[in-house]
């Protein structure tokens, strides 16, 4: 291993005014000197400061366990040899961390933000004196790290039944600006993927649309929310497009059978516009894609899509991150040494979460040494990497105030922008006999279906309107038992409200198809029923029957609120299909299509 003693500190054909102005703000929290030069240069210059260990360390990011820098956590030991985060970040001069709920106390907010200032402390007094990339998968609906009093939003489907630009960059706007003031500095979001495939058992509701087009222009103001508004990275996901999958890369490892011009129609816009944006950084798939690929290797470790297309083709030179490397999209076909030298030499720069961190960091050091990746390589990831930390201005002021945490997240602002953009997401797809809008009155309701606090949540919103309203969760593999038990108070009640969670979905979900016989026992009951899809829209194919149907795209907290100001007439449904609907008995009939939602 090198030692700092013996390496150069200077830059060779750089002016001493030059080299001065390059320093990161110092532990104590003083702040940089100012410069003139440009982020690109100080990156050029901080990177010939390196050695060969530090700038390896520079291409990885992992979590690390515990609430407090410098507060041992067993499962450090476990993962790392090492007890606290602080200790992992300067083992291996790591370049950025990601936080989990699994991971870190992301329901104690001034928590993490504290934590950000101690890994960021300890990566200022380590080696390379470089600070963090923080990131999170803070998408907004169904991944959301952060609990309250973080704003919650509705998600990527909500925005795209929403369909304005505006109402998407806001709601990037006020997730970035809050994760800000937590300590981190990058979002893996928004996700680009173009959800063609109402079985795709990962994207759904996470994606803005089926319409390329409509992803394009949301994923656009989405990156702008971020990077213009809220000053942190971006990163859309997941490149070349997990739109069309019907296995979860979690899992397994995904096939798209899109030809090159089907392709260049539906999965590429999302991504080409995002790269237009100037975005920073940008997320691979763990999906094997034939024709931009014959190899057939996952598309993190392919250089032909990820150097040939991403980077030549749409002329993308900014940061390029895997999808974590533990899942067995990427692990199947190689082994964990092999894959982070793999992905390098396909033109990725930031690994995400190795399965052994000491045996992917020593593999890039090896595959250096013995001549196989050079170290010029090498350099041109670290480059990039140096580069967004000085253009995002994290080297120059890397720490937060976590006493003003309270000040900056969960604003009233922010609480109001999620209820607008939530508000002009439900989508009202059936609405026979005109059930809808609901009259204010006192009457008996039954909440049943998925979620305790979902179907709790909206009983208090009827509650709020006059109603005697209770909640009975089945859950989204509902027993037998629990049907007869709903059927039972359905017929007891006046009305019922049924909220299901991927009933279309037969294979992971509900593969008995439990949830679609809690509706069907439901709506034979002769009661009226008010079916609400609080996940995918495409839950109406396997009971067409329903004549009432409400589709709100995300069980977040934001959620039930608006969906009762749309039953009640409030306000008016504004929310349209971002996807079609496709009939479960013929999936070329179109029950409903792409642009549909009534309103009154």
């Amino acid at each position: 291993m090198s030692h700092r003693g013996g390496r150069r500190r200077c830059v060779l054909g750089m002016s001493a005014v030059l080299v001065a102005g390059l320093a990161v703000m110092a532990p104590s929290g003083a702040a940089a000197a100012p410069t003139a030069a440009s982020p690109a240069d100080r990156a050029a210059a901080k990177l010939a400061e390196m050695t060969l260990e530090e700038k390896v360390g520079q291409l990885f990011v992992t979590e690390v366990y515990g609430g407090d820098a410098n507060t041992p956590d067993q499962r450090n030991v476990d993962s790392y040899g090492v007890a606290t985060p602080a200790e992992v970040v300067q083992k291996y001069h790591l370049g950025g961390v990601i936080y989990f709920a699994w991971s870190n106390p992301t329901n104690e907010l001034k928590q993490i933000a504290t934590l950000s200032n101690g890994l960021q402390k300890a990566a200022l007094e380590d080696g390379p004196e470089v600070p963090l990339l923080v990131g999170t998968d803070q998408e907004g609906g169904l991944v959301s790290r952060m609990g309250p009093p973080f704003t919650a939003m509705p998600g990527n489907m909500a925005l795209g039944a929403n369909g304005k630009t505006a109402d998407t960059r806001a709601s990037a706007k006020v997730i970035g600006k809050e994760l800000k003031a937590l300590g981190v500095n990058q979002n893996y979001a928004p996700d680009a993927d173009v959800n063609v495939n109402p079985l795709n058992p990962v994207i759904g509701v996470r994606s803005f649309s089926s319409d390329p087009q409509l992803a394009a222009k949301l994923t656009t103001a989405a990156v702008r929310g971020y990077e213009h508004d809220a000053k942190i990275s971006a990163t859309p996901k997941h490149f070349p497009g997990h739109g069309d999958t019907e296995t979860d890369s979690h899992t397994g490892i995904p096939e798209i059978d899109h030809s090159r011009q089907e392709w260049d129609e539906l999965d590429r816009p999302p991504f080409e516009a995002a790269v237009k944006a100037g975005v920073d950084s940008i997320m691979t798939a763990h999906i094997v894609v034939p024709a931009l690929d014959p190899s057939e290797d996952p598309a993190t470790l392919s250089k032909p899509i990820l150097t040939g297309i991403l980077r030549e083709e749409l002329g993308y030179d900014g940061v390029v991150i895997t999808d974590s490397l533990r899942m067995d999209g990427v692990r199947e076909k190689y082994g964990d040494e092999e894959i982070p030298l793999r992905a390098l030499e396909a033109g990725v720069d930031q690994l995400l979460m190795p399965y052994d961190m000491d045996l992917a960091y020593n593999s890039v050091l090896d595959a250096v040494k013995s001549g196989r990746i050079t170290e010029e390589r090498i350099d041109q990831s670290v480059q990039r990497i140096l580069e967004l930390k000085y253009a995002k201005g994290i080297a120059d002021d890397p720490y937060v105030d976590p006493d003003k945490v309270d000040k900056l997240v969960g604003t009233p602002s922010h609480q109001a922008t999620a209820k607008r953009v939530t508000d002009r997401s439900v989508t009202v797809v059936a609405n026979e006999n005109d059930a809808l809008p609901l009259a204010k009155k006192s009457r008996d309701v039954l909440v049943t279906g998925y979620g305790a606090a979902t179907t709790t949540d909206v009983a208090k919103e009827f509650t709020k309107r006059g109603a005697n309203a209770s909640a009975l969760e089945t859950g989204a593999e509902p027993t037998d038992a629990q049907i007869d038990e709903a059927v039972a108070k359905a017929k007891a009640n006046d009305l019922t409200v049924v909220l299901t969670m991927n009933a279309s979905d037969l294979k992971d979900t509900d593969p008995d198809g439990k949830q679609r016989q809690l509706v069907k026992s439901l709506l034979a009951t002769g009661k009226p029923v008010i079916v609400v899809a609080v996940r995918n829209p495409y839950d109406i194919a396997y009971f067409p029957e329903a004549p009432t149907y409400v589709s709100t795209y995300s069980y977040s907290p934001v959620m039930a609120p608006s969906l009762a100001r749309v039953l009640f007439g409030e306000v008016s449904p504004k929310g349209k299909l971002p996807v079609s609907i496709p009939s479960a008995e013929d999936p070329d009939t179109t029950l409903y299509p792409l642009g549909h939602g009534l309103t009154w």
